[in-house]
């Protein structure tokens, strides 16, 4: 039996414990993971003990407790706080999410927090998310025509078009899909992942784009695409209830159809 290790200074050690000081009854636990690469330090779990009376309702509350209260240096993304700019994303008790829009009372004992899986870590919860925007940038994100529009008028769709873009354009590019799939994970560097190929439909759903032939030339890859195994934790993981799988079958669809 093959046995494996990580190497020394990648081992995760015990941290410091913040206890709460407010005296209440209702207290909570928080396992963070913390990591700072320019201190050279090993990466560490801290416990922070929050009282949940006097602490909101959601998780990026709890964090923005600790960070207000206990510790200042704890670093993490954040932005709208109403699961709309993607950027709390990060690994909640085993199950990527958003930290606005989980729960606290869902979450059941100690809650341990990490970064999204499978990225480099900048710092402490924040990913690095350079790989995955320039896969973004490669698909062309945009409406891409050769005729010109009617002269004074806008691209007009049929209400039946438009609502074949339901369950896509809905994407924030969180990445809880993308690093939540087996397949990105041994794969990042060719194979595009469910929020990408998820985008790259959004595109070739659309009536009004009109380069389907050369966005499906582009996909047509042993990686890039085909690299998606129907394991479906990117439906589970997503955080908007979309469906990257779908998508992604569909473009495996409009492939085949080409052929025949």
């Amino acid at each position: 039996m093959a046995e494996f290790s990580l190497p020394k200074n990648s081992v995760v050690k015990k941290g410091v414990k913040h206890a709460s000081t407010s005296g209440g009854k209702r207290l909570k636990s928080f396992k963070v993971y913390r990591y700072d690469p320019d201190s050279g330090e090993n990466p560490r779990y801290d416990t922070f003990e929050l009282d949940l009376d006097e602490t909101g309702p959601m998780v990026l509350d709890a964090l923005i407790k600790m960070k207000g209260e206990q510790d200042s240096s704890l670093t993490f993304r954040r932005s709208c706080r109403e699961g709309i700019c993607g950027s709390c994303s990060m690994n909640i008790d085993g199950k990527n999410g958003l930290a606005c829009t989980t729960a606290i009372e869902d979450c059941k004992g100690e809650v341990q927090i990490t970064p999204l899986p499978h990225m480099d870590v900048i710092k402490d919860l924040v990913p690095d998310f350079t790989h995955f925007y320039a896969q973004y940038s490669s698909i062309k994100p945009w409406l891409q025509t050769v005729t010109p529009p009617p002269s004074g008028k806008e691209r007009l769709q049929s209400p039946e078009d438009r609502s074949k873009l339901d369950g896509l354009y809905e994407c924030i590019l969180c990445a809880c899909c993308s690093t939540s799939c087996p397949s990105y994970w041994w794969n990042a560097d060719k194979f595009l992942g469910p929020a990408i190929l998820l985008q790259a439909y959004r595109w070739l759903a659309d009536s009004r784009d009109e380069m389907t032939g050369e966005r499906l030339d582009e996909l047509e890859d042993p990686f890039r695409l085909y690299r998606c195994h129907t394991i479906m934790n990117c439906a589970n993981a997503c955080p908007k209830g979309l469906n990257p799988a779908k998508a992604i079958a569909e473009i495996k669809k409009m492939e085949a159809e080409r052929i025949v």
